[in-house]
């Protein structure tokens, strides 16, 4: 099993742990990842303010993955939703995908749609298999009760990604519950987690994740796990502000699905990156080392 590992542009610079967290849970998981030099942004941050030019930079990344004749893997659920937005548009839009390939074709990188684009989460049940993941557990976090965060770009619009029921998903809540820990029910939990607004409304932001927030520990969540970097970002980084901005006293970490999963095939937490969050999640390496059964 291979694929084309599309990091983007915000794991490499800010979450550094995400992207060695996953190479680590896929190597054991016999996944084998190809770095493509080559590849550019998304095109994501364009996608409102230059269209065509959105729609290049994804195509130009399709065509490289296809030259290699690889399906794309990404970890970031924004790189997903804007890839799979281009190959759908391009692939039902003639006109578009001509205009766009007399620009490719200029680097002799013609987009010919053969590509299938996948998400980290989607690779790991659908490719892999929980029951595949329950056989490389070592230990697993008995009582642990973590709320899933899907995030907005893997689920909407559901034509596009196809990545699960856009109203009711579970693939996520499978892939947690495979450690043992318990995917808990919450009402929040494919609400927008804030980030899109970071940097143009600030305190509208913080109002949404910490809405959030509060859900998921009301709902008896001791953490939340994402597998997106934006969102996780925005619950690490942004929550550490709202602690010190607005006086919150009850953190709810959020960790990375790989470390979680990391952590219980027994990856050291070095390799995981758990040090590099911002909020401190030690107690799950207590957890891991004091409450953790070892499955018979």
């Amino acid at each position: 099993m291979k694929f084309a590992l599309f990091l983007g542009c915000q794991i490499p610079v800010r979450l550094k742990q995400y992207e060695t967290s996953s190479r680590a849970i896929l190597e054991r998981l016999g996944v084998e990842l190809v770095d493509i030099e080559e590849f550019n942004c998304c095109g994501y941050p364009l996608r409102n303010i230059e269209f065509k030019a959105f729609l290049i930079s994804s195509a130009r990344n399709l065509a490289l993955a296809e030259k290699k004749k690889l399906d794309v893997m990404t970890l970031c659920q924004c790189c997903y939703g804007s890839l799979k937005k281009a190959d759908f548009l391009l692939k039902e839009n003639a006109s578009l995908r001509n205009e766009v390939n007399a620009i490719l074709e200029r680097e002799g990188l013609p987009y010919e749609g053969e590509v299938e684009v996948k998400h980290l989460l989607s690779v790991l049940h659908q490719e892999v298999g929980v029951e595949a993941i329950k056989k490389k557990i070592a230990k697993t976090f008995k009582g642990l009760r973590i709320a899933a965060h899907y995030g907005c770009h893997a689920l909407r619009p559901s034509q596009v990604v196809g990545f699960d029921n856009p109203v009711s998903p579970s693939i996520f809540d499978e892939l947690v519950e495979a450690t043992g820990a318990e995917s808990i029910s919450w009402p929040m939990r494919l609400e927008c987690c804030g980030a899109p607004l970071w940097g143009i409304n600030d305190e509208l932001s913080m109002d949404l994740t910490l809405k959030k927030l509060n859900d998921g520990k009301e709902s008896g969540a001791e953490y939340l796990c994402v597998a997106c970097p934006y969102c996780h970002l925005q619950f690490d980084a942004v929550q550490k502000k709202i602690i010190s901005q607005r006086g919150v006293d009850h953190p709810l970490p959020s960790i990375l699905y790989p470390q979680l999963l990391g952590l219980s095939m027994g990856i050291d937490s070095e390799t995981l990156g758990l040090k590099m969050n911002e909020i401190p999640i030690s107690e799950i390496e207590r957890l891991q080392t004091e409450q953790m059964e070892i499955p018979a």
